[in-house]
């Protein structure tokens, strides 16, 4: 007898479909690119892709080559995902014969899902590093913006006190501004990309008695409204419910893949980084990076190296091939239990040098994340975007619409004004436009637009 266990199903969560359910014209010619592969090329040519470039991974508006910024570490990301994706489907078909017959391309397509959804990652978090997130949110938690949120539903309030890189990501892969509407929502990616890339697929506010504890509930991968577009696309994926009426579903299957790929990267990659600028000392990073390999006794290198640096790249390549094996064999041994939402837990929390990472981000932590650069222009980024948010709101919400306001409404883009949009915009939508575009600034843009606005220093050629 067939087992009425609810289960998530392969063929439906690598659903080619476009959002929202586009329709592609006729055609008898075989496609150049797979969908997914066009998924991968349309985050690509995004402008919220392109700004990644001038964003802060670690170190602040880095001048030398080796220091990574969002963008490297988002291509970083997709390459490790790419592998990780093919590798561990390949092992489900090895198991799974039917699988295999049925799904004749599974490792193809898992692993270009899982490289356009790790490169879409980061494509929400705002300027000024890690911290940018907190600075948003610090900014609605103040005393400032506390006339803005009355008219809000303590849902709604949630998604900006609690600001979440992940949940503007989405926004940004699904939202068409009105101002410029051509039709399709968003970059128009597939389902599966989009499940794919939403490692937290619930809202900012559940009911405790819907949550379980797991990796997919630390943060929030939606804002209020983009609910119904995330319950749509939850749907058509056939995703587990948890509380489907509130937006709340167990995850894509290859999200554990996204997650894992970047837990990887931004572990050895930033840590690489804090070694390359001397934060951390080689003697200390090296033999912890070598003890991860865990090599055989007396195994002889076939490479003479000219200085540790060199060195430590051979290193940090080996060993993320290393541990991308380990992950694939992790992810395929849980694949039963993730399909039937039994299995919520970071996969790299099981690889056999687990305590060798958390070291690693010890490290990292107290030597490189709290260096002074970092903690200045972490700094700076609380005054530069709480002051931006701080100044157009006032303005937005400026019932006189006085002289000062109506120029500040002016610098605005027209995507990002209410007035572009259709009558009778609600405060929430207002504010979550205007933070669309502090988020989406790179650090030099808001920073000079906000030396702009308080008269500190004028736009260069005045």
């Amino acid at each position: 007898m067939a087992s009425s266990e609810p289960i998530m199903s392969w063929p439906r969560l690598l659903s080619q479909r476009r959002f929202p359910d586009q329709q592609l014209p006729p055609t008898s010619a075989a496609p150049v690119r797979g969908a997914f592969v066009a998924d991968y090329d349309r985050v690509v040519f995004s402008s919220a892709f392109r700004r990644l470039q001038r964003k802060t991974q670690v170190m602040p508006l880095p001048e030398t080559d080796f220091v990574h910024t969002r963008l490297t570490h988002s291509l970083e990301t997709a390459v490790v995902g790419r592998s990780l994706g093919r590798l561990a489907a390949r092992h489900l078909m090895e198991a799974d014969a039917a699988l295999a017959e049925q799904l004749p391309n599974f490792d193809q397509d898992c692993g270009d899902i899982v490289a356009a959804a790790c490169l879409a990652h980061d494509i929400g978090n705002p300027p000024f590093g890690h911290s940018g997130e907190d600075a948003i949110s610090s900014y609605f938690l103040s005393a400032a913006a506390a006339p803005f949120l009355e008219q809000l539903s303590a849902a709604e309030v949630a998604d900006l006190q609690h600001f979440e890189g992940n949940a503007a990501g989405f926004r940004i892969l699904t939202h068409t501004y009105a101002a410029h509407s051509t039709g399709t929502a968003g970059l128009g990616l597939t389902y599966a990309t989009l499940g794919a890339f939403t490692k937290y697929p619930k809202p900012s506010l559940v009911a405790d008695a819907a949550r379980t504890g797991g990796a997919s509930e630390k943060k929030y991968g939606h804002f209020q409204s983009e609910s119904a577009r995330f319950q749509h696309v939850a749907a058509a994926l056939g995703l587990l419910a948890k509380d489907a009426a509130n937006g709340f579903y167990h995850r894509h299957p290859l999200a554990f893949l996204v997650e894992a790929a970047d837990d990887l990267c931004y572990r050895i990659i930033d840590f690489e980084d804090g070694l390359k600028l001397g934060l951390i000392a080689p003697e200390t990073g090296l033999p912890l990076l070598k003890r991860m390999l865990n090599d055989p006794a007396g195994r002889v290198g076939s490479v003479q190296w000219h200085d540790w640096r060199e060195e430590l790249g051979y290193i940090r390549a080996r060993l993320i091939g290393k541990l991308v094996a380990e992950l694939a064999t992790l992810f395929a041994h849980h694949a039963p239990a993730i399909l039937r939402g039994q299995y919520d837990q970071s996969l790299i929390k099981e690889l056999s040098c687990w305590a060798d990472l958390q070291e690693v981000q010890r490290l990292s932590i107290n030597q490189l994340y709290r260096s002074r650069p970092v903690l200045e222009i972490e700094a700076a980024g609380f005054e530069v975007l709480g002051g931006l948010l701080d100044a157009f709101l006032t303005a937005i919400f400026d019932a006189s619409q006085g002289h000062r306001s109506r120029k500040l409404l002016l610098l605005l883009p027209e995507q990002f004004r209410a007035e572009g949009h259709q009558a009778g915009v609600s405060a929430y939508e207002k504010i979550l436009l205007l933070t669309d575009f502090v988020a989406g600034m790179t650090d030099q843009n808001a920073l000079s637009l906000y030396k702009t606005i308080k008269g500190i220093e004028l736009p260069k050629g005045f």
